[in-house]
Protein backbone atom coordinates (compact mmCIF):
# COMPACT_ATOMS: atom_id res chain seq x y z
CA UNK A 1 0.00 0.00 0.00
CA UNK A 2 1.35 3.59 -1.07
CA UNK A 3 2.38 5.97 1.66
CA UNK A 4 -0.75 8.70 0.62
CA UNK A 5 -3.38 5.89 1.02
CA UNK A 6 -1.49 4.97 4.11
CA UNK A 7 -2.37 8.47 5.52
CA UNK A 8 -5.73 8.60 4.02
CA UNK A 9 -7.37 7.83 7.77
CA UNK A 10 -4.86 10.57 9.48
CA UNK A 11 -6.57 13.24 6.86
CA UNK A 12 -9.86 12.11 7.59
CA UNK A 13 -9.13 12.00 11.72
CA UNK A 14 -7.74 15.75 11.45
CA UNK A 15 -10.36 17.26 9.81
CA UNK A 16 -12.93 15.36 12.15
CA UNK A 17 -10.96 16.84 14.97
CA UNK A 18 -12.78 20.05 15.16
CA UNK A 19 -15.94 19.14 17.23
CA UNK A 20 -15.82 18.58 20.82
CA UNK A 21 -18.44 15.99 22.55
CA UNK A 22 -19.99 17.06 25.64
CA UNK A 23 -22.10 20.16 27.65
CA UNK A 24 -20.20 24.05 26.67
CA UNK A 25 -19.75 26.06 29.59
CA UNK A 26 -21.60 29.22 29.96
CA UNK A 27 -20.88 31.92 32.07
CA UNK A 28 -23.39 32.16 35.27
CA UNK A 29 -24.95 35.44 35.87
CA UNK A 30 -25.13 36.06 39.42
CA UNK A 31 -28.60 37.00 40.69
CA UNK A 32 -28.93 41.21 42.17
CA UNK A 33 -30.50 43.32 43.19
CA UNK A 34 -31.81 46.22 41.46
CA UNK A 35 -30.50 48.80 44.48
CA UNK A 36 -28.74 48.00 48.33
CA UNK A 37 -32.10 48.34 50.01
CA UNK A 38 -33.92 45.72 47.78
CA UNK A 39 -33.14 42.70 49.58
CA UNK A 40 -32.92 43.45 53.32
CA UNK A 41 -33.70 41.24 56.15
CA UNK A 42 -36.02 42.66 58.73
CA UNK A 43 -39.21 44.11 59.34
CA UNK A 44 -38.00 47.31 59.94
CA UNK A 45 -36.66 49.00 56.55
CA UNK A 46 -34.93 52.05 59.20
CA UNK A 47 -31.36 49.95 58.42
CA UNK A 48 -32.29 49.11 54.77
CA UNK A 49 -32.46 52.92 53.92
CA UNK A 50 -28.88 53.58 55.39
CA UNK A 51 -27.27 52.31 52.08
CA UNK A 52 -29.26 54.66 49.64
CA UNK A 53 -27.22 57.38 50.28
CA UNK A 54 -23.66 56.43 49.49
CA UNK A 55 -25.11 53.87 46.40
CA UNK A 56 -23.20 55.72 43.57
CA UNK A 57 -19.48 56.18 45.49
CA UNK A 58 -16.76 54.07 45.29
CA UNK A 59 -15.84 50.82 46.68
CA UNK A 60 -15.39 50.95 50.41
CA UNK A 61 -12.01 49.30 51.09
CA UNK A 62 -9.43 49.38 54.18
CA UNK A 63 -7.81 53.33 52.90
CA UNK A 64 -10.73 54.46 55.15
CA UNK A 65 -8.81 54.11 58.79
CA UNK A 66 -6.58 56.45 57.27
CA UNK A 67 -3.93 54.52 59.25
CA UNK A 68 -0.14 54.14 57.18
CA UNK A 69 0.55 51.38 60.08
CA UNK A 70 -2.28 49.24 59.13
CA UNK A 71 -1.81 49.86 55.62
CA UNK A 72 1.50 48.63 56.09
CA UNK A 73 0.87 45.22 58.46
CA UNK A 74 -1.39 44.65 55.64
CA UNK A 75 0.97 44.39 52.86
CA UNK A 76 3.41 42.33 55.07
CA UNK A 77 0.80 39.98 56.22
CA UNK A 78 0.18 39.43 52.04
CA UNK A 79 4.24 38.63 51.91
CA UNK A 80 4.61 36.70 55.18
CA UNK A 81 1.44 34.78 55.67
CA UNK A 82 1.83 31.17 55.90
CA UNK A 83 -1.88 30.25 54.74
CA UNK A 84 -1.09 32.64 52.23
CA UNK A 85 1.87 30.91 51.36
CA UNK A 86 0.13 27.77 51.35
CA UNK A 87 -2.38 29.25 48.91
CA UNK A 88 -0.31 30.18 46.19
CA UNK A 89 1.62 26.97 46.27
CA UNK A 90 -1.39 25.29 45.40
CA UNK A 91 -2.14 27.80 42.74
CA UNK A 92 1.46 26.94 41.24
CA UNK A 93 0.90 23.30 41.14
CA UNK A 94 -2.74 23.83 39.30
CA UNK A 95 -0.61 25.99 36.87
CA UNK A 96 1.75 23.01 36.58
CA UNK A 97 -1.20 20.19 36.18
CA UNK A 98 -2.39 22.38 33.45
CA UNK A 99 0.73 22.21 31.67
CA UNK A 100 0.83 18.52 32.45
CA UNK A 101 -2.73 18.09 30.74
CA UNK A 102 -1.94 20.28 27.53
CA UNK A 103 1.28 18.61 26.98
CA UNK A 104 -1.31 15.73 25.95
CA UNK A 105 -1.84 17.77 22.73
CA UNK A 106 1.90 17.35 21.39
CA UNK A 107 3.09 14.76 19.93
CA UNK A 108 5.26 12.07 22.30
CA UNK A 109 8.80 11.48 21.29
CA UNK A 110 10.86 8.61 23.40
CA UNK A 111 14.42 7.30 22.63
CA UNK A 112 16.05 3.61 23.37
CA UNK A 113 18.68 1.45 23.51
CA UNK A 114 20.65 -1.82 24.59
CA UNK A 115 22.77 -4.47 24.20
CA UNK A 116 21.63 -8.14 25.80
CA UNK A 117 23.71 -10.93 26.06
CA UNK A 118 20.91 -13.87 25.20
CA UNK A 119 20.31 -17.49 24.67
CA UNK A 120 17.58 -19.56 23.14
CA UNK A 121 16.18 -22.25 24.36
CA UNK A 122 16.86 -25.85 22.29
CA UNK A 123 13.59 -27.24 23.07
CA UNK A 124 11.26 -23.95 22.27
CA UNK A 125 9.23 -22.81 19.88
CA UNK A 126 11.87 -21.89 17.43
CA UNK A 127 12.31 -26.10 16.78
CA UNK A 128 8.81 -25.76 15.02
CA UNK A 129 10.44 -23.60 12.17
CA UNK A 130 12.99 -26.08 11.95
CA UNK A 131 10.96 -29.09 11.65
CA UNK A 132 9.00 -27.28 8.99
CA UNK A 133 11.64 -27.20 7.21
CA UNK A 134 12.15 -30.93 7.18
CA UNK A 135 15.60 -30.65 7.78
CA UNK A 136 17.35 -34.62 8.79
CA UNK A 137 18.10 -35.56 12.64
CA UNK A 138 21.98 -34.99 11.95
CA UNK A 139 21.03 -31.57 10.64
CA UNK A 140 18.42 -30.71 12.73
CA UNK A 141 20.20 -31.19 16.17
CA UNK A 142 22.80 -29.91 14.60
CA UNK A 143 21.06 -26.29 13.81
CA UNK A 144 19.71 -26.02 17.01
CA UNK A 145 22.68 -26.08 19.00
CA UNK A 146 24.19 -23.68 16.59
CA UNK A 147 20.40 -21.22 17.34
CA UNK A 148 20.99 -21.87 20.91
CA UNK A 149 24.69 -20.44 21.45
CA UNK A 150 24.59 -17.37 23.05
CA UNK A 151 25.03 -13.42 20.98
CA UNK A 152 24.84 -10.43 21.69
CA UNK A 153 22.05 -8.55 20.12
CA UNK A 154 22.75 -4.49 20.00
CA UNK A 155 19.24 -2.20 19.59
CA UNK A 156 18.96 1.63 19.39
CA UNK A 157 16.00 3.66 18.14
CA UNK A 158 13.30 6.58 19.07
CA UNK A 159 9.41 6.56 18.95
CA UNK A 160 6.94 8.65 17.99
CA UNK A 161 3.03 8.51 19.19
CA UNK A 162 0.36 11.29 18.59
CA UNK A 163 -3.29 11.03 20.03
CA UNK A 164 -5.63 12.51 16.96
CA UNK A 165 -8.20 14.37 19.63
CA UNK A 166 -11.35 13.69 17.40
CA UNK A 167 -13.66 14.52 20.00
CA UNK A 168 -12.11 17.01 21.89
CA UNK A 169 -11.15 14.43 24.77
CA UNK A 170 -7.81 16.39 25.89
CA UNK A 171 -9.07 19.86 24.78
CA UNK A 172 -12.10 19.45 27.63
CA UNK A 173 -9.17 18.05 29.93
CA UNK A 174 -7.13 21.28 29.18
CA UNK A 175 -10.56 23.85 29.61
CA UNK A 176 -11.48 21.71 33.01
CA UNK A 177 -7.57 22.36 34.09
CA UNK A 178 -8.04 26.14 32.97
CA UNK A 179 -10.83 26.52 35.22
CA UNK A 180 -9.07 24.97 38.08
CA UNK A 181 -6.42 27.17 37.79
CA UNK A 182 -8.84 30.38 37.38
CA UNK A 183 -10.61 28.80 40.70
CA UNK A 184 -7.37 28.60 42.40
CA UNK A 185 -6.39 31.80 41.58
CA UNK A 186 -10.05 32.92 43.44
CA UNK A 187 -9.39 31.17 46.30
CA UNK A 188 -5.91 32.59 46.87
CA UNK A 189 -7.47 36.30 46.23
CA UNK A 190 -10.25 35.17 48.89
CA UNK A 191 -7.14 33.75 51.50
CA UNK A 192 -5.64 37.28 50.60
CA UNK A 193 -8.83 39.34 51.70
CA UNK A 194 -9.32 37.21 54.72
CA UNK A 195 -5.67 37.87 56.24
CA UNK A 196 -6.26 41.51 55.17
CA UNK A 197 -9.26 41.72 57.24
CA UNK A 198 -8.21 39.67 59.85
CA UNK A 199 -5.05 42.14 60.45
CA UNK A 200 -7.51 44.88 60.09
CA UNK A 201 -9.63 43.34 62.61
CA UNK A 202 -7.44 42.65 65.20
CA UNK A 203 -5.43 46.13 64.86
CA UNK A 204 -8.40 48.12 65.31
CA UNK A 205 -9.24 45.52 68.65
CA UNK A 206 -5.98 46.53 69.76
CA UNK A 207 -6.14 50.05 69.34
CA UNK A 208 -9.72 49.83 70.82
CA UNK A 209 -8.38 48.49 73.69
CA UNK A 210 -5.28 50.88 74.15
CA UNK A 211 -7.74 53.54 73.84
CA UNK A 212 -9.71 51.88 76.93
CA UNK A 213 -6.83 51.66 78.81
CA UNK A 214 -5.84 55.35 78.33
CA UNK A 215 -9.28 56.33 79.30
CA UNK A 216 -9.11 53.98 82.29
CA UNK A 217 -6.16 55.27 83.64
CA UNK A 218 -6.98 58.67 83.31
CA UNK A 219 -10.11 57.97 84.95
CA UNK A 220 -7.66 56.77 88.06
CA UNK A 221 -5.39 59.23 88.19
CA UNK A 222 -8.93 61.16 88.46
CA UNK A 223 -9.99 59.29 90.90
CA UNK A 224 -7.39 59.30 93.16
CA UNK A 225 -7.15 63.07 93.06
CA UNK A 226 -10.79 63.37 94.31
CA UNK A 227 -10.29 60.59 97.06
CA UNK A 228 -7.62 63.04 98.31
CA UNK A 229 -9.68 65.98 98.11
CA UNK A 230 -12.90 63.63 100.04
CA UNK A 231 -10.11 62.24 102.60
CA UNK A 232 -9.29 65.95 103.27
CA UNK A 233 -13.11 66.85 103.80
CA UNK A 234 -13.63 64.25 105.92
CA UNK A 235 -10.88 65.03 108.55
CA UNK A 236 -12.22 68.99 108.26
CA UNK A 237 -15.60 66.99 109.40
CA UNK A 238 -16.90 68.57 106.32
CA UNK A 239 -18.47 64.93 105.49
CA UNK A 240 -18.53 61.38 107.02
CA UNK A 241 -15.88 58.77 107.01
CA UNK A 242 -18.57 57.04 104.22
CA UNK A 243 -17.24 59.09 101.72
CA UNK A 244 -13.61 58.25 101.67
CA UNK A 245 -14.68 54.47 101.93
CA UNK A 246 -17.00 55.15 98.43
CA UNK A 247 -14.52 56.24 96.80
CA UNK A 248 -12.11 53.97 97.85
CA UNK A 249 -14.30 51.19 96.44
CA UNK A 250 -14.44 53.19 92.56
CA UNK A 251 -10.80 53.12 92.48
CA UNK A 252 -10.63 49.58 93.68
CA UNK A 253 -13.10 49.00 90.76
CA UNK A 254 -10.50 50.85 88.38
CA UNK A 255 -7.88 49.76 89.23
CA UNK A 256 -9.21 46.14 88.32
CA UNK A 257 -9.79 46.27 85.18
CA UNK A 258 -6.62 47.21 83.64
CA UNK A 259 -5.71 43.84 83.79
CA UNK A 260 -8.48 42.28 81.85
CA UNK A 261 -7.96 45.44 79.00
CA UNK A 262 -3.78 44.61 79.55
CA UNK A 263 -4.86 40.94 78.49
CA UNK A 264 -6.94 41.96 75.28
CA UNK A 265 -4.64 44.18 74.43
CA UNK A 266 -1.45 41.36 74.39
CA UNK A 267 -3.99 38.69 72.53
CA UNK A 268 -4.79 41.41 70.14
CA UNK A 269 -0.63 41.92 69.44
CA UNK A 270 -0.31 37.94 69.38
CA UNK A 271 -2.58 37.33 66.54
CA UNK A 272 -1.38 40.08 64.40
CA UNK A 273 1.83 38.90 64.74
CA UNK A 274 0.86 35.60 64.27
CA UNK A 275 -0.73 36.85 60.69
CA UNK A 276 2.61 38.53 59.52
CA UNK A 277 4.25 34.96 60.17
CA UNK A 278 6.00 36.51 63.10
CA UNK A 279 7.20 35.31 66.99
CA UNK A 280 5.55 36.73 69.75
CA UNK A 281 6.71 39.93 70.95
CA UNK A 282 8.01 40.71 67.23
CA UNK A 283 6.08 43.91 67.19
CA UNK A 284 5.44 44.88 70.18
CA UNK A 285 7.43 48.20 69.50
CA UNK A 286 5.55 48.86 66.43
CA UNK A 287 2.26 47.82 67.75
CA UNK A 288 2.45 50.27 71.45
CA UNK A 289 -0.32 52.38 72.33
CA UNK A 290 0.06 56.17 70.85
CA UNK A 291 0.53 58.86 72.62
CA UNK A 292 -3.03 59.65 72.76
CA UNK A 293 -4.72 57.23 71.50
CA UNK A 294 -8.12 59.15 71.51
CA UNK A 295 -6.52 61.59 69.29
CA UNK A 296 -5.89 59.58 66.22
CA UNK A 297 -9.43 58.70 65.95
CA UNK A 298 -10.94 59.01 62.28
CA UNK A 299 -14.21 59.25 61.69
CA UNK A 300 -15.96 56.46 59.11
CA UNK A 301 -17.40 57.52 56.05
CA UNK A 302 -20.75 56.53 54.91
CA UNK A 303 -21.44 53.31 53.00
CA UNK A 304 -19.56 53.43 49.59
CA UNK A 305 -21.28 50.11 47.55
CA UNK A 306 -20.82 50.91 44.02
CA UNK A 307 -23.74 48.98 41.70
CA UNK A 308 -25.14 45.47 43.21
CA UNK A 309 -24.27 43.74 40.16
CA UNK A 310 -20.07 44.29 40.15
CA UNK A 311 -20.72 42.24 43.04
CA UNK A 312 -19.72 39.05 40.92
CA UNK A 313 -16.38 40.97 40.36
CA UNK A 314 -15.25 41.34 43.34
CA UNK A 315 -16.08 38.52 45.59
CA UNK A 316 -13.46 35.98 45.02
CA UNK A 317 -15.65 33.03 46.36
CA UNK A 318 -18.48 33.46 43.50
CA UNK A 319 -15.40 33.70 40.86
CA UNK A 320 -13.82 30.58 42.45
CA UNK A 321 -17.61 28.89 42.50
CA UNK A 322 -18.10 29.70 38.93
CA UNK A 323 -14.69 28.52 37.56
CA UNK A 324 -15.20 24.85 39.78
CA UNK A 325 -18.45 24.88 37.99
CA UNK A 326 -17.06 25.12 34.29
CA UNK A 327 -14.25 22.79 35.34
CA UNK A 328 -17.19 20.02 36.13
CA UNK A 329 -18.83 20.98 32.96
CA UNK A 330 -15.55 20.43 31.24
CA UNK A 331 -15.05 17.07 32.64
CA UNK A 332 -18.24 16.19 31.10
CA UNK A 333 -16.84 16.08 27.97
CA UNK A 334 -13.56 14.10 28.75
CA UNK A 335 -16.09 11.75 30.14
CA UNK A 336 -18.28 11.46 27.08
CA UNK A 337 -15.00 11.63 24.89
CA UNK A 338 -13.90 8.03 26.41
CA UNK A 339 -17.05 6.40 24.51
CA UNK A 340 -15.83 7.18 21.32
CA UNK A 341 -13.00 5.38 19.59
CA UNK A 342 -8.91 7.13 19.76
CA UNK A 343 -7.00 7.27 16.87
CA UNK A 344 -3.39 7.35 17.57
CA UNK A 345 -0.27 7.61 14.57
CA UNK A 346 2.73 5.72 15.63
CA UNK A 347 6.28 5.48 14.01
CA UNK A 348 9.52 4.03 15.28
CA UNK A 349 13.07 3.84 13.65
CA UNK A 350 16.55 2.12 14.96
CA UNK A 351 18.83 -0.22 14.11
CA UNK A 352 18.97 -3.76 15.40
CA UNK A 353 21.95 -6.02 14.92
CA UNK A 354 23.25 -9.33 16.30
CA UNK A 355 26.96 -8.39 17.41
CA UNK A 356 28.45 -4.66 17.37
CA UNK A 357 30.54 -5.32 13.76
CA UNK A 358 27.17 -4.50 11.46
CA UNK A 359 24.47 -2.27 13.91
CA UNK A 360 25.72 0.73 12.18
CA UNK A 361 25.08 -0.66 8.56
CA UNK A 362 22.20 0.86 6.39
CA UNK A 363 21.01 -2.74 6.24
CA UNK A 364 20.60 -3.10 10.25
CA UNK A 365 17.71 -0.28 10.06
CA UNK A 366 13.81 -0.98 10.90
CA UNK A 367 11.36 1.03 11.15
CA UNK A 368 7.39 1.07 11.14
CA UNK A 369 4.88 3.88 10.45
CA UNK A 370 1.20 4.26 10.41
CA UNK A 371 -2.43 4.86 12.51
CA UNK A 372 -3.68 2.69 15.28
CA UNK A 373 -7.19 2.73 16.62
CA UNK A 374 -8.83 1.66 19.63
CA UNK A 375 -12.33 1.05 20.24
CA UNK A 376 -14.12 0.89 23.60
CA UNK A 377 -16.39 -2.12 22.65
CA UNK A 378 -17.53 -4.01 26.62
CA UNK A 379 -16.26 -2.58 30.24
CA UNK A 380 -19.72 -3.62 32.26
CA UNK A 381 -20.81 0.41 31.62
CA UNK A 382 -17.79 1.57 33.41
CA UNK A 383 -17.46 4.58 30.95
CA UNK A 384 -20.99 5.55 30.96
CA UNK A 385 -21.10 5.24 34.79
CA UNK A 386 -18.22 8.22 34.76
CA UNK A 387 -20.44 10.44 32.75
CA UNK A 388 -23.33 9.91 35.06
CA UNK A 389 -21.26 10.61 37.98
CA UNK A 390 -19.76 13.51 35.87
CA UNK A 391 -22.91 14.93 35.16
CA UNK A 392 -24.06 14.91 38.75
CA UNK A 393 -20.89 16.37 39.95
CA UNK A 394 -21.78 19.28 37.46
CA UNK A 395 -25.56 19.57 38.73
CA UNK A 396 -23.73 19.67 41.92
CA UNK A 397 -21.37 22.79 41.69
CA UNK A 398 -23.97 24.33 39.94
CA UNK A 399 -26.48 24.24 42.99
CA UNK A 400 -23.00 25.34 45.09
CA UNK A 401 -22.65 28.15 42.40
CA UNK A 402 -26.02 28.96 43.63
CA UNK A 403 -25.62 28.88 47.55
CA UNK A 404 -22.63 30.46 47.50
CA UNK A 405 -24.49 33.17 45.64
CA UNK A 406 -27.07 33.37 48.07
CA UNK A 407 -24.69 33.06 50.97
CA UNK A 408 -22.28 36.50 49.64
CA UNK A 409 -26.05 38.22 49.69
CA UNK A 410 -26.57 37.55 53.01
CA UNK A 411 -23.42 37.77 54.45
CA UNK A 412 -23.31 41.75 52.50
CA UNK A 413 -26.94 42.15 53.95
CA UNK A 414 -25.81 41.20 57.38
CA UNK A 415 -22.90 43.62 57.67
CA UNK A 416 -24.33 46.39 55.89
CA UNK A 417 -27.30 46.44 58.68
CA UNK A 418 -24.83 45.74 61.28
CA UNK A 419 -22.23 48.82 60.62
CA UNK A 420 -25.76 51.13 59.77
CA UNK A 421 -27.32 50.05 63.38
CA UNK A 422 -23.70 50.55 65.52
CA UNK A 423 -23.51 54.38 63.15
CA UNK A 424 -26.75 54.81 64.84
CA UNK A 425 -25.86 53.56 68.21
CA UNK A 426 -22.82 55.71 68.40
CA UNK A 427 -24.57 58.58 67.82
CA UNK A 428 -27.18 57.80 70.50
CA UNK A 429 -23.94 57.07 73.05
CA UNK A 430 -22.55 60.29 72.08
CA UNK A 431 -25.22 62.32 73.53
CA UNK A 432 -25.51 59.92 76.51
CA UNK A 433 -21.75 60.64 77.16
CA UNK A 434 -22.16 64.88 76.72
CA UNK A 435 -25.28 64.28 79.65
CA UNK A 436 -23.54 62.77 81.93
CA UNK A 437 -20.37 64.68 81.60
CA UNK A 438 -22.60 67.51 82.35
CA UNK A 439 -24.83 65.55 85.35
CA UNK A 440 -21.50 65.13 86.58
CA UNK A 441 -20.47 68.91 86.97
CA UNK A 442 -23.97 69.71 88.47
CA UNK A 443 -23.30 66.93 91.14
CA UNK A 444 -19.97 68.08 91.78
CA UNK A 445 -21.15 71.71 92.33
CA UNK A 446 -23.92 70.07 94.50
CA UNK A 447 -21.71 67.91 96.63
CA UNK A 448 -19.04 71.29 96.66
CA UNK A 449 -22.26 73.59 97.87
CA UNK A 450 -23.14 71.20 100.41
CA UNK A 451 -26.33 70.31 98.91
CA UNK A 452 -26.55 66.81 98.08
CA UNK A 453 -24.04 64.04 99.94
CA UNK A 454 -21.25 62.40 97.90
CA UNK A 455 -23.49 59.43 96.80
CA UNK A 456 -24.73 61.31 94.17
CA UNK A 457 -21.41 62.96 92.62
CA UNK A 458 -20.35 59.30 92.92
CA UNK A 459 -23.28 57.43 91.27
CA UNK A 460 -22.77 60.13 88.40
CA UNK A 461 -18.80 59.39 87.66
CA UNK A 462 -19.87 56.07 87.40
CA UNK A 463 -22.52 56.72 85.10
CA UNK A 464 -20.34 58.93 82.82
CA UNK A 465 -17.12 56.02 83.35
CA UNK A 466 -19.65 53.95 82.11
CA UNK A 467 -21.04 55.83 79.32
CA UNK A 468 -17.38 56.64 78.00
CA UNK A 469 -16.36 52.94 77.99
CA UNK A 470 -19.51 52.17 76.02
CA UNK A 471 -18.92 54.85 73.38
CA UNK A 472 -15.43 53.68 73.36
CA UNK A 473 -16.51 50.08 72.68
CA UNK A 474 -18.86 50.93 70.03
CA UNK A 475 -16.11 53.02 68.11
CA UNK A 476 -14.40 49.74 68.14
CA UNK A 477 -17.24 47.29 66.88
CA UNK A 478 -17.98 50.20 64.44
CA UNK A 479 -14.69 49.85 63.07
CA UNK A 480 -15.00 45.77 62.98
CA UNK A 481 -18.22 46.11 61.30
CA UNK A 482 -16.20 48.60 58.27
CA UNK A 483 -14.03 45.60 58.17
CA UNK A 484 -16.83 43.50 57.96
CA UNK A 485 -18.56 45.32 54.88
CA UNK A 486 -14.61 45.88 53.46
CA UNK A 487 -14.86 41.81 53.13
CA UNK A 488 -18.35 41.45 52.21
CA UNK A 489 -17.71 43.87 49.13
CA UNK A 490 -15.14 41.79 48.68
CA UNK A 491 -12.30 44.72 48.53
CA UNK A 492 -9.49 43.59 46.35
CA UNK A 493 -5.98 43.27 47.73
CA UNK A 494 -3.01 45.47 45.76
CA UNK A 495 -2.24 44.58 42.70
CA UNK A 496 1.57 44.08 43.32
CA UNK A 497 0.61 41.57 45.63
CA UNK A 498 -1.60 39.22 43.40
CA UNK A 499 0.90 39.72 40.91
CA UNK A 500 3.77 38.50 43.80
CA UNK A 501 1.70 35.41 44.74
CA UNK A 502 1.01 34.21 40.93
CA UNK A 503 4.72 34.40 40.20
CA UNK A 504 5.03 32.04 42.90
CA UNK A 505 5.65 31.80 46.84
CA UNK A 506 8.84 31.78 48.68
CA UNK A 507 9.86 28.35 49.59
Amino acid sequence: MSLPRALAPLVLALALSGCAVGPDHRSAEPSAPADWSAWHGGADALLGAERRAGASAATSDWKAFGDPLLESLQARALAANHDLQTAALRFAQSRAQRGATAAQRGPQLSASAGVNRQRQSESGAATRMIDALGSSAGNREQLIRSLSQPFDLYQAGFDASWEIDLWGRVRRAVEAADADSAASAALLRQAQLSVQAEVARNYVELRGSQRELQLARADLAAAGESLELVQARARGGLVTELDPVRQRGLLAELRGRIPALLQQEAQAMNQITLLLGAAPGALNGELAAPADATAQERALPELALGLPAELARRRPDIAAAEAQLHAATARVGVAVAELYPRVTLGASFGNESVGHERFGDWGSRQWQVGPSLSLPIFDMGRRRSTVTLRELQQQEAAVAFQQTVLKAWHEIDGALSAYAAERRRQAELADRERESADALALAQARYAGGLTDFGVALDARRTLLQAQRDRAQSRSRLAVDWVAVCKALGSAPPEEAVAAAASGPPI
